[in-house]
């Protein structure tokens, strides 16, 4: 079963694959389905003996195309809809004891542009109306596979955060004439305390109004919408932001930080020139052994409150606390 049901409280798609609960659920390293296929051992999903970079369809997706029928008729308050669109995984590494952050800025940067790749392809279908990739890393996060891999979901649908975003980002831009995002980055360099990575292309900072312990924004220092709009040398650029700030992470505490990382930008369709590309990092470590949970505010009313202020995350980031 997999379908779409509105939600006319939030006014908001919520997705119903009550398949998925027969997942892989942290399989043995040896019979890990995300490394290569070696001769005469386990098959996987990658049958080959080696990779770099692997894309395939998830096995468990949330959305098809076709999608599959309609198992609950919708009523005029409780609305349905086909839970069309694609889901898929993002291998990083043949190596499945390793991270991310092991990886070269080569390496990163080639990542980038299979990023950019499946943006642009997916985005082309006629049936998708957003492209969100994203990476949940660690168990603290609901990690089920720990081979290195993000996922990318290609929605029938703007997702809500995202539409909030684009709203956000016209109002300011029709009140202020200037880019929100723009305007916060130039006020987070004014400001420097909150900054953790910078070069020519990219600044990484902990934002002001930071929800999650440690969380980091990267925006790009010039206004573009999606990853259609780099140049090569910012292709490099955020490679090396990325490379830095996910060291920063592993030094934190001494281990591979959990974290959820998002890419937000434009949709592939329309036009969206206020909007402005950038990543967003949701860590849950607030310290080595207690991790922030979503609990009654967070989750029923949507208002976080955060144990630490985002000056002292700052600090504490950077290796100056």
């Amino acid at each position: 079963m997999s379908e779409l049901r509105w939600n006319p409280q939030l006014r908001q798609w919520v997705i119903v694959a009550a398949h998925r609960q027969d997942r892989t659920y942290k399989p043995p390293a040896e019979f890990c389905p995300l490394c290569p296929t070696k001769p005469g051992e386990f098959p996987t999903e990658v049958p080959a003996e080696d990779y770099e970079i692997v894309v395939f369809q998830n096995k468990f997706s949330s959305l098809n195309q076709p999608p599959p029928p309609l198992e609950i008729e919708g009523t005029a308050l409780y609305q349905t809809a086909p839970a069309e669109g694609l889901c898929e995984v993002v291998l990083y590494s043949p190596r499945h004891n390793g991270t991310l952050a092991d990886e070269s800025v080569e390496h990163i940067s080639n990542l980038i542009k299979v990023w950019t790749d499946r943006y642009e392809d997916l985005g082309s279908n006629p049936a998708v109306q957003y492209v969100f990739i994203f990476e949940n890393k660690g168990e603290a996060v609901g990690v089920t596979l720990h081979h290195p891999h993000g996922q990318i979901y290609a929605f029938p649908f703007m997702p809500p955060v995202i539409e909030r975003e684009l709203e956000s980002a016209k109002e300011h831009k029709d009140q202020t004439g200037s880019c929100l995002y723009c305007d916060i980055l130039q006020e987070e360099l004014n400001d420097g305390q909150r900054i953790i990575v910078e070069n020519d292309h990219f600044t990484a900072f902990i934002p002001f109004f930071a929800r999650y312990p440690y969380e980091v924004h990267i925006y790009a220092k010039r206004h573009i919408q999606s990853f259609s709009d780099f140049t090569e040398d910012e292709q490099v650029g955020l490679a090396e932001a990325l490379k830095e700030l996910m060291t920063k992470y592993d030094a934190l505490y001494g281990f591979s930080l959990p974290y959820i990382m998002v890419i937000h930008q434009a949709p592939t369709k329309g036009d969206y020139p206020e909007y402005h590309f950038h990543f967003e990092f949701y860590p849950l470590n607030r310290t080595a052994d207690k991790l922030k949970y979503l609990a009654g505010v967070e989750s029923g009313a949507g208002t976080f409150i955060t144990d630490m202020s985002p000056e002292d995350q700052a600090k504490r980031l950077r290796g100056e606390l």
